[in-house]
């Protein structure tokens, strides 16, 4: 699992950046356009949080419990539907700013959660934690499949029989290379190099490979109500972030030239600042050596 220093390192170093561009409850994850790019990314990253309501039967007075909840924009959806929502996070920064937007959002390992922490919930949404669940050692271990099963034992003991789960998460594709042929010291425009800048972004994390790999350790705690694959969409998202990054805000751009002393002394913020330059993630999804899914699951 990504420790609270590589996620905070991943998304509380760009926190501010991140907020002035994409908003106070921006979505940092993959949009939901089925097609139609004529779609503002607002509206689509709407469209996906529907989605995920609709697909978790969320009402007025339901509890909802999201994982590695970001800003908070699916909480903040859910909480205009009339759903009591609850979050957690390893950044501290995203805690910071979801508690300053009224949110109900604690620094904690989703993976962690018992009954004993917050009770049960209706529903419960991963939109993208499982990203951060393997780390690139316990995957060399051979420990991937356990990591997963053991998070599905403690998701089962949080929901009631026919609740239901919902996870979107990057995948490794079709076409993902070999662990040992990923370096950064590979010509710019490989596989290698791009898979390498992945890892400079979100240290400490190793994806799944494939949805099959989710899906057979969700069983039998878990069976499969629909999955979808969002790969198209989420290189249009992708699209959409980089011009809102770029767009000239007079904070925003105060704050990028604050970052220089840590471009100038510190190789991994230098990788990090790669990824701006060249999203490696738009790349790999292109090429399928990543790909994105959305998978709802229900307990039996």
């Amino acid at each position: 699992m990504a420790s609270q220093q590589d996620l905070d390192f991943t998304y509380t170093t760009i926190d501010k950046v991140f907020r002035l561009s994409m908003g106070q409850t921006g979505d940092y994850s993959g949009a939901m356009y089925n097609g139609d790019f004529s779609l503002t990314l607002e509206q689509a990253q709407e469209q996906k949080h529907k989605f995920i309501a609709d697909s978790l039967g969320v009402k007025p007075g339901s509890r909802i419990l999201d994982m590695g909840c970001g800003w908070g924009p699916y909480l903040t959806y859910a909480k205009k539907r009339g759903a009591i929502g609850r979050g957690v996070t390893l950044s501290q920064g995203q805690a910071e700013a979801c508690r300053a937007n009224g949110l109900d959002v604690e620094i904690k390992d989703c993976r962690l959660i018992t009954p004993a922490d917050y009770g049960t919930f209706d529903a419960v949404s991963c939109i993208g934690g499982m990203e951060h669940f393997c780390s690139i050692e316990q995957y060399q271990a051979g420990q991937q499949d356990q990591v997963y099963a053991d998070f599905f034992k403690k998701l089962y003991d949080l929901l009631p029989v026919g609740g239901r789960f919902y996870m979107q998460t990057m995948v490794f594709g079709k076409n993902m290379i070999p662990f040992d042929e990923i370096s950064l010291d590979s010509p710019k425009d490989s596989d290698s190099y791009m898979l390498a800048l992945m890892i400079a972004q979100f240290p400490g994390s190793w994806l799944p490979y494939g949805p099959e790999q989710v899906i057979r350790n969700a069983q039998p705690l878990f069976k499969l109500i629909s999955q979808s694959s969002g790969r198209l969409d989420y290189i249009e998202t992708i699209g959409q972030w980089r011009k809102r990054f770029r767009a000239f805000n007079l904070k925003k751009y105060a704050l990028y030239l604050s970052l220089l002393p840590k471009l100038l002394t510190n190789k991994p913020f230098q990788d990090l600042i790669a990824v701006f330059k060249l999203s490696p993630n738009r790349v790999c999804f292109e090429r399928e050596t990543m790909e994105h899914y959305r998978l709802v699951f229900e307990k039996v």
